[in-house]
C-alpha cells in the first residue's frame, strides 16, 4: 500500500522505539495516541510521553484522550481513516469501536513470544521464571487480553545477568525492526495472522511493590532473579530493621545449615543472606531517601551481621 495512513497508539520509551523505527523507514503517522500529560518525580511537574516529545519534534499531530469511550475522540480518530492502527503500550482499553475502525485493524506489539506471557509484565515474568529466551510478536488486537493471532515474532536469549530494564531496551528495538520489516506485508494482506495456542497460554498480570519483596524461604537462583526482574522497577527490596532497603544486583553462592534470612557475613567482602537453598551474595543497595551504594559501603554503614532479615 503506497502512503498508507498510520495511527499510532503508545506512551513509554518501550513504544518510542517503534515510533522511531517507523518514522526511520518512511513512514509517518497521520497522528499519534498518547496517554495525558501528568505529574511526575519530586517535584510533580507535568511531564509528557517520550512518544509525545518525539511526535512534536517531527510536527506529527498528538492526540491525548484520557479514555477511548467517549463518542466524540472516537468521531476524531475516524475522521483520520486510518489504514491501520499500532500499538505498542498505550495504556488505555480500545474499545470494540476502535478496534473496527481501521482498514486493517490495530497491531500490537507485544514483548513476549506469544501466547506465553500475556499481559501487564511479560518482562518480569520472563526473568522471574527463569526463561532462556524472549521476544516480542504482532498481534492483531481483539477484544481479549493479548490473545489476538500472530502475525510474527522474533525470539532472543535472556542474558544470565540481564535485567528487566536491560532485556526491556533489547526488546523495544527488536520490536520497532519488527515493524519496520513486516508493516508493508500486513497491509498488503500477504502475511496471514495466526491464532494462538490457548492451551499453552500464561499470564503476567500488573506488577506491585510487594511483589518485589525478597523472601528469604525461596531458593539463592529464585531471589537473585527476583533481584533482576524488579531492576529498575520497582527495585527489589528487603527490611533491615525499620527500614526498606533495595537491592538492585546479587549474585548466588554456596552456603548451608543457617535459617533463611540469616546474614552470613556484612563485612569489607560484602552482605551475603542465607537462604532456603544457597545463599544471596547481595552486591549494590540503596537505603530510603539515599543513593546507592556497594555492599560493602553498606556493610560499614550497618550493623546487620549475624541478624535474621524478615
Amino acid at each position: 500500500m503506497t502512503n498508507p495512513r498510520v495511527l499510532f497508539a503508545g506512551t513509554p520509551e518501550f513504544a518510542l522505539a517503534s515510533l522511531e523505527a517507523l518514522v526511520a523507514s518512511g513512514v509517518v503517522p497521520v497522528a499519534v495516541l498518547t496517554q495525558p500529560d501528568r505529574p511526575a518525580g519530586r517535584g510533580k511537574q507535568m511531564a509528557t510521553s517520550a512518544v509525545k516529545q518525539f511526535a512534536m519534534a517531527k510536527s506529527i499531530p498528538v492526540l491525548q484522550p484520557a479514555t477511548l469511550q467517549d463518542e466524540s475522540v472516537i468521531e476524531a480518530l475516524v475522521a483520520l481513516k486510518p489504514d491501520i492502527m499500532i500499538v505498542a503500550a498505550y495504556g488505555l482499553i480500545l474499545p470494540q469501536a476502535v478496534l473496527d475502525m481501521p482498514v486493517r485493524g490495530c497491531v500490537n506489539v507485544h514483548a513476549s513470544i506469544l501466547p506465553r506471557w500475556r499481559g501487564a509484565s511479560p518482562i518480569q515474568a520472563a526473568i522471574l521464571a527463569g526463561d532462556k529466551t524472549g521476544g516480542v510478536s504482532l498481534m492483531s488486537m481483539t477484544a481479549g487480553l493479548d490473545c489476538g493471532p500472530v502475525f510474527v515474532s522474533e525470539a532472543t536469549d535472556i542474558g544470565d545477568d540481564e535485567t528487566a530494564g536491560e532485556l526491556h531496551d533489547r526488546l523495544a528495538v527488536l520490536g520497532g525492526q519488527l515493524f519496520a520489516n513486516n508493516l508493508e506485508a500486513i497491509l498488503a494482506d500477504e502475511l496471514p495472522a495466526v491464532e494462538q495456542d490457548e492451551s499453552q497460554a500464561s499470564y503476567a498480570g500488573k506488577i506491585a511493590t510487594n511483589d518485589a519483596a525478597m523472601n528469604w524461604r525461596l531458593s539463592a537462583d529464585e531471589l537473585c532473579r527476583t533481584v533482576r526482574a524488579y531492576n529498575p522497577v520497582p527495585g527489589a527490596w528487603f527490611m533491615a530493621g525499620d527500614e526498606r532497603v533495595k537491592c538492585w544486583q546479587a549474585s548466588c553462592v554456596e552456603a548451608s545449615g543457617d535459617a533463611a534470612g540469616t546474614v552470613l557475613s556484612a563485612d569489607h567482602g560484602g552482605i551475603v543472606v542465607a537462604c532456603n537453598r544457597g545463599a544471596v551474595a547481595m552486591k549494590e543497595l540503596q537505603r530510603p531517601g539515599k543513593g546507592r551504594v556497594s555492599a560493602r559501603e553498606f556493610a560499614a554503614q550497618t550493623n546487620i551481621d549475624g541478624t535474621v532479615l524478615a
